[in-house]
């Protein structure tokens, strides 16, 4: 993983202003050799100026000495710098603190002034001095070596250290803002990371719901007619074994539809786990959580949209089921018939099923009517029975314990279609289930 800024970032263990102790030593270092150079130089100006050579020596001793603070004030270092020029002291102080000067933060302008006083500062006295020599020793020199030698001399000592100064301060500013760019593509990672984890976890909890509403809607139904069949067998059992075997025979078919609709969930669920593992090698890492979770949900789609799940041709063989236990339906069917979108197919089939199973439930032996209608842009669908008639002692026993999660799913199914979903009581005291799905 990236490193963040802060891990570059040197640690602070010197005195005072310095970041690090090794720039401690070097400036008091570069200050003892500049205040010796400035101390040795400090001899022939005391001679000139015909001041006490102890004076010299101490007077370039402490501007030598205020190299030391270049880095906290460098704009003192370079005027001091100008003022022992004419002293014709402090090389290593101009040199040093044009440099640390150039290399600062400080605005172009300042340091351009500055450069600008040095350069001016070192040219006038090398043209003096160099005439003061030749006119010592008598030397014949043309008009133009003068100016041209001290121009040579001043740019030689300020230009380099000046553009060295100003490249290392670039430089490093440069790798800062480097070094800020990848902490912050680190802050972007770690939050794509933690919102990857927020919707893997997410889909995980959607995953689970819709897994759970599949296996509600599949064995609900199937489990309810065998148990309302399995309640009239152990009626007739004795009364009429012709009725009692063709019960029995409905109860396990029954039986093994439902086992061939779990069988095909759960190879559905199966394939899923094998694509989420392909996706895992194809994806990055921070994106593997979600693709895991949501790869089930995926293949169910899929196994729908290829025309494993149900669809609403299925319809009158599924109201047959349900007369077949003793229910009365009636459907009745407005509009053209058309083919719809898979996932709008399922989840109409799912509604009236659930309705149906919802009737076997709390209205058994109710009349029930089933209402489709084919629109232009919209399928709607209704299912409502009327007040369950007198429960018998014998007939209690069917009664199917609820879980109250069937209405739950229903809205669930048509609101993720964008759909509406209505159900209730009626004035009469029956029950109405009722949806209007887009057609596409």
């Amino acid at each position: 993983m990236t490193t963040t800024g802060e891990d570059h970032a040197p640690a602070r263990g010197g005195p005072w202003w310095w970041g690090r102790r090794r720039g401690a030593v070097l400036d008091v270092s570069l200050g003892v050799v500049s205040a010796l150079e400035c101390a040795a130089e400090g001899v022939p100006f005391a001679r000139d100026a015909g001041i006490p050579l102890a004076a010299g020596v101490v007077f370039g001793a402490l501007a030598g000495s205020v190299l030391v603070v270049r880095r906290r004030y460098p704009i003192a270092v370079v005027l001091v710098a100008i003022a022992v020029t004419p002293a014709q002291m402090g090389m290593l102080l101009s040199i040093v603190g044009l440099y640390t000067l150039a290399a600062s933060e400080l605005p172009r302008r300042i340091i351009g002034a500055l450069a600008g006083m040095s350069l001016l500062g070192t040219l006038i006295v090398t043209f003096v001095r160099l005439g003061q020599d030749a006119s010592q020793k008598e030397l014949q020199f043309g008009g133009w070596f003068l100016p041209f030698a001290s121009i040579t001399m001043s740019l030689g000592a300020t230009a380099p250290p000046l553009l060295l100064g100003l490249y290392v301060g670039q430089r490093r500013r440069l790798m800062e803002s480097l070094r800020e760019r990848a902490d912050s593509l680190e802050r972007e990672l770690q939050l794509l990371a933690e919102r990857a984890e927020e919707r893997a976890q997410w889909a995980r909890n959607e995953e689970r719901t819709r897994i759970a509403r599949e296996m509600h809607d599949v064995v609900a139904h199937r489990v309810s007619l065998m148990v309302v069949h399995a309640a009239a067998l152990q009626a007739v059992a004795r009364k009429d074994p012709e009725k009692a075997v063709k019960n029995a025979a409905l109860v396990g078919d029954m039986g093994r539809q439902a086992l061939t609709e779990l069988r095909e969930m759960l190879g559905v669920l199966r394939s899923g786990g094998e694509g989420a593992r392909a996706e895992r090698a194809a994806v990055p890492l921070a994106a593997v959580g979600v693709a895991a979770a949501v790869a089930a949900s995926r293949a169910v789609d899929d196994g729908e949209r290829s025309g494993e799940g149900p669809c609403l041709s299925e319809l009158d063989e599924l109201i047959g089921q349900s007369e077949a236990a003793g229910m009365v339906v009636d459907l009745s069917v407005e509009g053209e018939a058309r083919s719809y979108a898979a996932a709008v197919e399922s989840t109409a089939f799912r509604v009236v099923q659930e309705a149906l199973t919802n009737v076997h439930k709390h209205a058994a032996g109710a009349k029930t009517y089933v209402r489709l209608a084919h629109r232009v842009s919209e399928i709607a669908m209704q299912v409502e029975n009327e007040p369950p008639p007198a429960v018998s002692s014998e007939e209690s026993g069917a009664r199917l314990p609820s879980g109250g999660n069937g209405l739950v799913g229903m809205k669930e199914r048509v609101a993720a279609l964008g759909g509406v979903f209505v159900s209730g009581p009626t004035d009469a005291g029956g029950f109405r289930v009722s949806a209007v799905i887009p057609a596409s």
